[in-house]
């Protein structure tokens, strides 16, 4: 049975739910006096039916005279035990009828021992009641019962369809599990407005079909002419598990077709808990880059999390939030959440101390560049685990900030490292970027710097240190969305650097999950690779956006070219030239196995952070990125940082924050 909330999700009003609990009580009183009469009926027509009459033999008369009220009192019981007035009729379905075919067979078992073999046993009966005249009691049972209440449904679908008449009429892209239970939800809430018309779908076999009483009516490429044939309003994908490539398709032949289109949560929200698989919504940009679902192996990652005393630096960031989130369903002996910004901090512990009330969140305001605070904190504290997602991530910004994201993203991972090693952490996970591959930007090659020390410093003191690597993730702070978003609601035009710029992209809650993952598959020294699936081009990106927001590009919204700036790729990578792929246990994760760590690492780290304190030039700082990271080759000249700074630039002006996004 569907609880209609899902949909509907508003809480009715108290005197609402009085009125609709004594009609309820009503009508199955209604229902009990139905069983009664239909139930002493179904007796007698048993004996008609056995002795092929109307006119019984007195001995049977007084058989079922006898018997009667017995059985009665036997069947009511049974029906009420077994929540037959318990139900809403409106909603019924398979579910109800199999529970009134157990009712009925337990009522016609329990008629036939008392009137076979009991009450002739006791003396009560002269003649026993004949063994058939119970089957057929059983059988005529289960038709009473049920008529009566899918008459009910019946009546109530019909009524809820004429008043539905008057809201939008519906299509349903899907014709399967999911598209089925849309049909039911909308049909048993006709205050939503919306009457499903049929389904639509690209399986042949399908076609001329009925399911729930509704049509599947053909292709999703007719849906033109099934609009017009069909007065058809709105379509709705059911295809929660259906790929990104598809969506996207059933999305652009309902914008032909001038439907608005609305989506049920794909199967990652679903696996997640997060949402119902009726809860309808918008189509999101996530629906459109949607992969199948992530699998998580809950026990393993349960065994380094539950009951363990946890540390996620970063906290109050768009990664390290969903860290504390996922973590926090598993339950920690103690999730500590350590930021720099109290703000943000602040957030995240009133979420997660409202959302897991039995989990001892510990804010912690710290800076990572603070080298004793940070000491002094994971010393006091001794987490078993530590997830470091505090850095600097925005590529132009750190081109103009060459010291931050040296004293940051280097040695803020440092001081978290050693701190954790001096501590006896058992596992440390750093959150890295693809960026950090063959790097032409100064936060790239720091983070790449960042994955170099947590190998060094597992590898010195033995522990089981490791750096998880992925791409953009949608939804995060500075990410290419809301930009664009924020453009398109502006009226345009939305700015792309370059019609062949790539990313790949991922959803923060299907990231974490792999970093989590990664955290049991670790043994030391290693750097994971999330698979993101194929990249995605960011011109691509905003048209699907600017579609979603019911506008067309170039008529409602233009794209701009704006061309590429300092630090950029048009294509981001996943591993080195001297790296290569290796698979794991998990078939999302995969392992970069790396060559030999640079000589004197150690020497040149420490000359990199003495010269970024010292306020040195940011030519200097680059120079000896270069000496740590042999792949990084800077891109852009002078001029072009000049233009970030506020000089002329070639183009127009360009936001920092465009399609970047990255962990």
């Amino acid at each position: 049975m569907t609880d209609s909330r899902s949909l509907l999700d508003q809480p009715a009003e108290p005197p609402r739910r009085h009125r609709g609990r004594n009609r309820r009580a009503l009508r199955n009183r209604y229902l009990a006096v139905s069983d009664l009469v239909g139930s002493a009926a179904a007796l007698f027509l048993a004996y008609c039916i056995r002795f092929e009459t109307f006119h019984l033999a007195p001995g049977h008369v007084e058989t079922l005279v006898r018997v009667l009220p017995l059985a009665l009192i036997i069947k009511l019981a049974i029906y009420y035990r077994a929540g037959l007035y318990r139900r809403l009729w409106r909603y019924a379905g398979v579910a109800e009828l199999e529970r009134i075919v157990t009712a009925a067979g337990a009522a016609g078992i329990a008629v036939g021992v008392l009137g076979i073999w009991i009450l002739p046993w006791i003396g009560y009966l002269d003649l026993r009641m004949p063994a058939s005249v119970a089957v057929i009691d059983a059988a005529l049972g289960g038709a009473v019962v049920g008529i009566p209440r899918f008459l009910f449904r019946w009546f109530s679908m019909r009524q809820a369809r004429r008043r539905g008449e008057k809201g939008k009429r519906i299509l349903i892209a899907g014709a399967g599990s999911a598209g089925v239970l849309i049909a039911r939800e909308l049909t048993a809430n006709s205050e939503l407005g919306l009457t499903p018309v049929g389904f639509v779908d690209d399986d042949q076999a399908k076609h001329g079909q009925e399911l729930f009483g509704l049509p599947v009516l053909g292709p999703i490429d007719r849906l033109i002419d099934f609009r017009e044939r069909f007065r058809v309003d709105e379509l709705i994908i059911a295809m929660p598990s259906a790929a990104g490539s598809v969506v996207r398709e059933v999305m652009r032949q309902a914008q032909e077709a001038g439907l608005a289109a609305r989506t049920i949560p794909g199967m990652f929200e679903i696996l997640s808990g997060r949402v119902g698989l009726s809860s309808l919504r918008p189509i999101q940009i996530e629906d459109l880059l949607r992969r199948e679902p992530v699998r998580t192996d809950l026990d393993r990652v349960q065994d380094i999390v539950t009951e363990h005393t946890v540390l996620v630096t970063g906290a109050g960031g768009s990664i390290g939030g969903e860290l504390c989130r996922q973590i926090a369903s598993l339950q920690p002996g103690r999730l500590i959440a350590m930021g720099h910004g109290e703000n943000s901090i602040f957030n995240i512990t009133a979420e997660l101390t409202e959302r897991f009330p039995g989990v001892e969140v510990v804010p912690l305001i710290a800076d990572v560049r603070d080298r004793d605070r940070v000491f002094r904190l994971i010393e006091t504290h001794q987490p078993s685990v530590i997830f470091h997602a505090a850095a600097h991530k925005h590529v132009p910004l750190m081109e103009i900030n060459v010291a931050e994201a040296v004293t940051n993203n280097i040695l803020g991972t440092r001081n978290v490292c050693e701190a954790a090693a001096a501590a006896g952490v058992d596992r440390f996970v750093m959150i890295s970027t693809d960026k950090a591959v063959r790097p032409t930007n100064v936060m790239g090659a720091s983070k790449r710097v960042a994955e170099q020390l947590v190998q060094e410093i597992g590898a010195n003191h033995g522990r089981n240190f490791i750096a998880v690597r992925f791409g953009n993730v949608l939804g995060s702070r500075g990410s290419v969305v809301p930009v664009f978003l924020r453009q398109i609601e502006s009226g345009g035009p939305v700015t792309v650097t370059h019609p062949e710029m790539r990313r790949y992209f991922m959803t923060i809650p299907e990231a974490v999950q792999l970093v989590l993952q990664a955290a049991v598959l670790g043994r030391g020294g290693e750097v994971f690779v999330l698979d993101m699936g194929e990249p995605v081009k960011i011109v691509d990106l905003a048209t699907d956006l600017i579609r979603l927001s019911g506008l067309e590009v170039g008529r409602d919204v233009a794209i701009h070219f704006t061309g590429v700036r300092p630090g950029e790729k048009l294509y981001e990578e996943l591993f080195f030239g001297r790296e290569h792929a290796e698979v794991t246990e998990h078939p999302k994760v995969l392992k970069a196995k790396h060559a030999e760590l640079p000589i004197g690492l150690t020497s040149v780290v420490e000359d990199l952070i003495a010269r970024a304190h010292r306020g040195a030039r940011e030519d200097d700082l680059r120079e000896l990125l270069r000496r740590l990271v042999p792949d990084y080759r800077p891109e852009g000249s002078a001029h072009n940082i000049s233009s970030l700074r506020g000089g002329a630039p070639e183009s127009p002006a360009v936001p920092l924050f465009r399609d970047l996004g990255s962990a």
